[in-house]
């Protein structure tokens, strides 16, 4: 069995997204359907469009979602049909070696669904990071569904699935961020708005925010940056050693993903400082610097995957903190959508206009 949907598809590199009809298998043994309640329009999706990622057309675009279990496939037994679920890209097996050594978030075989979905033609559709969510109804494996309170509206909710968790885990998770740090975010937008907050819940005394743009600096004020850097006017490192004691910041987070950017994050920690990079580079991209440069500074030099985040440990907590009010979720949220507006949303995305456009299916 099956049934027929509409969503957004990437046909051709650099083409504009469509509204097609799906075909959606019922789930098997080991999936589920998720009828999509909001999904945010990440810049993942955007590099999918231009091929930035594989040429594997045409891809189902959509990723960070929330929305309500519909079915369960054979053996499905940690979710059920009503559940309340935020999507994830990184269902971790329990088996591969990070898993079995106690390192789960950098799981080397995590789960995507078995069946595809397909256009009406029979052709089979590539899922964006093995999602696929602006769709109406989306099959996953289950362990890609976590389950949250249902009280978070899903527009906020959805956003834990990629660039909020992207930061607050490249904060709290990777970059270990303490009570009393001082941290410089090098990129505000949603991610770097995202590392910004976690920071503040951390417990950072000094949280210095670095951008181009002085809209997304004034955004990152209200996440909680005690201070602002311009750094079309000002040295980004000058700044950041200035309002540091003259020391660098003790966790340096680079949000842009250019060797330019990261260069700044590493002369701008402190000698025993954390450098964390989860800004997303290109292929081309490449890095010189000198050796005695990095053999003279200690502290650690990290990447960061999704936030180092683990689904079921960290998306239940967040959500929890954002009902308390102590986790402004509400204040990613820029505008929300139709499905027929992410080519618009896209572009809004290029102007630097918008920390999360949010389709409401």
């Amino acid at each position: 069995m099956s049934r027929q949907v509409q969503g957004i598809v990437a046909m051709a590199k650099g083409a504009p997204v469509e509204l097609r009809t799906i075909t959606v298998p019922d789930p098997g043994p080991g999936e589920a359907l998720v009828d999509i309640a909001a999904c945010g329009v990440c810049h993942t999706d955007l590099h999918y469009r231009e091929g930035g990622i594989s040429d594997d057309f045409p891809f189902l675009l959509g990723h960070e979602a929330a929305g309500t279990v519909s079915a369960i496939g054979e053996g499905v037994t940690h979710v059920a049909v009503g559940d309340y679920v935020v999507l994830n890209w990184r269902a971790v097996c329990g088996q591969c070696r990070a898993c079995t050594r106690g390192k789960p978030w950098y799981c080397f075989s995590t789960h995507n669904a078995t069946q595809k979905m397909t256009l009406e033609d029979g052709t089979e559709l590539s899922p964006a990071l093995g999602i696929g969510a602006f769709i109406e109804t989306t099959l996953v494996a289950a362990g890609q569904c976590t389950k949250v309170d249902p009280a978070a509206p899903p527009e906020v909710a959805g956003l834990l699935g990629c660039g909020v968790m992207a930061g607050l885990g490249a904060a709290i998770n990777t970059g270990a961020v303490t009570r009393g740090d001082s941290v410089a975010v090098i990129g505000c937008g949603g991610v770097g708005a995202a590392a910004i907050a976690g920071a503040r819940l951390a417990g950072a005394a000094i949280i210095i925010a670095v951008d181009l743009d002085d809209r997304k600096l004034e955004a990152a004020r209200g996440l909680g940056a005690t201070h602002l850097v311009n750094s079309s006017r000002e040295d980004a490192v000058t700044a950041i050693q200035a309002l540091t004691g003259g020391f660098g910041a003790d966790v340096v987070i680079d949000a842009v993903g250019r060797p330019e950017t990261w260069k700044q994050a590493f002369y701008g920690r402190d000698l025993a400082g954390t450098v964390v990079l989860v800004g997303v580079p290109t292929p081309e991209m490449t890095l010189e610097i000198p050796l005695l440069d990095v053999f003279g500074r200690g502290g650690r030099l990290m990447s960061s995957w999704y936030g180092d985040c683990l689904p079921e440990r960290d998306f239940p907590t967040l959500i929890n903190l954002y009902l308390q009010g102590r986790l402004p979720l509400d204040q990613f949220v820029s505008e929300k959508i139709e499905i027929t507006g992410i080519e618009a949303a896209f572009e809004s995305m290029k102007r630097g206009e918008v920390l999360r456009s949010v389709v409401m299916m």
